[in-house]
């Protein structure tokens, strides 16, 4: 059996949630430039509406997308009520939780919406609306705690410009009666700044992110996975398909047909997630509780693998170690 897992997912997921919250940041930025307002300099007021009203659609669509992507790969496996269920997450519960937060929260926005014309009061609309923030702010979090490209310098880039922005957009809002303009905009600026530093202080300290080795050449992992058989008078199967978790996180199949005093023919696979990166060849020695194995990826590196497991007798799920060089 093929591994077909493949690193597109994976690309498309943090793609989908790294736009998803640059246009969240937009639309905050909008909504809280339109608010409290009957006329807006230099754009008609529907305009501006308009680009607000469509750009919550489209969160919610790349929202929608980075959620299924995750769902669906195979690098960080997800069960449904993890990403259902905020906090009950394996994976970074906290960051991951937040996330699901702010998306739910999103779509009770949505639901809202949907109301405001028909059978909900304005006013409750309206305080509905805050909700808003709360959503921006789970979502700034759930990034900076949990996104694997949260160390990059682009990334962090767009994490502090749309963290400026927002802060001074609420900062202008709250303020721009109480306080002279020049004042207001030089303590805009500062806030900025803050947000700025605040982001960058977290990012680069106690959220740092410490990402996996890439394609590693050699590795250590905890194995789990089946085995299973399909014994003849002559003949049988073994196979074992499993998964190592750790230092660098891979997929490993082995096939082997087996005579009645030695190995007839092996197959081996090796695929490194997340990148999809191959390693085929052949097993070289089986033994009774694992297997050693030689295989090569397409650019030509060749790597010793042995998988040893605890023996069980009650079921086909083992669990040991497995060591790649």
């Amino acid at each position: 059996m093929h591994l077909t897992s493949s690193p597109a997912d994976w690309y498309a997921a943090r793609a989908a949630g790294v736009v998803a919250y640059i246009l969240l940041s937009t639309v905050v930025v909008l909504g809280v430039t339109m608010a409290g307002k009957k006329k807006l300099h230099r754009w008609p007021r529907f305009a501006v509406e308009d680009v607000h009203r469509f750009g919550g659609i489209l969160v919610g669509m790349f929202v929608a997308v980075h959620v299924v992507t995750i769902a669906i790969d195979s690098w960080l496996p997800f069960s449904l009520a993890s990403i259902v269920i905020p906090f009950t997450s394996k994976y970074k519960p906290l960051w991951v939780g937040l996330g699901i937060v702010a998306a739910e929260l999103l779509v009770a926005l949505a639901i809202t919406n949907r109301l405001r014309n028909r059978s909900l009061p304005y006013r409750f609309w309206r305080r509905a609306h805050y909700l808003n923030f709360a959503v921006w702010g789970a979502a700034t979090l759930h990034n900076l705690g949990s996104g694997t490209d949260r160390g990059t310098p682009w990334l962090l880039a767009i994490m502090a410009a749309a963290t400026s922005l927002v802060a001074a957009a609420i900062l202008w809002r709250v303020l721009h009666t109480r306080l002279p303009r020049l004042q207001l905009a030089g303590l805009a600026a500062t806030v900025s700044v803050g947000a700025v530093a605040a982001v960058v202080v977290l990012t680069l300290g106690p959220l740092r992110f410490h990402p996996k080795p890439w394609n590693a050449r050699s590795f250590r992992d905890a194995l789990t996975g089946q085995v299973q058989q399909q014994l003849g008078v002559t003949k049988g199967i073994v196979s074992f398909a499993g998964r190592g978790s750790g230092d660098q996180g891979v997929l490993v199949r082995a096939d082997l047909l087996v005579g009645t005093k030695a190995l007839l023919s092996t197959s081996f696979q090796m695929e490194y997630l997340p990148s999809g990166l191959l390693c085929t060849g052949r097993v070289t020695q089986s033994q009774g509780y694992g297997f050693k194995a030689s295989c090569r990826t397409a650019g030509g590196l060749t790597h010793a693998v042995q998988a040893a497991w605890r023996p069980n007798t009650t079921t086909t799920s083992v669990s040991g170690t497995l060591d790649v060089s």
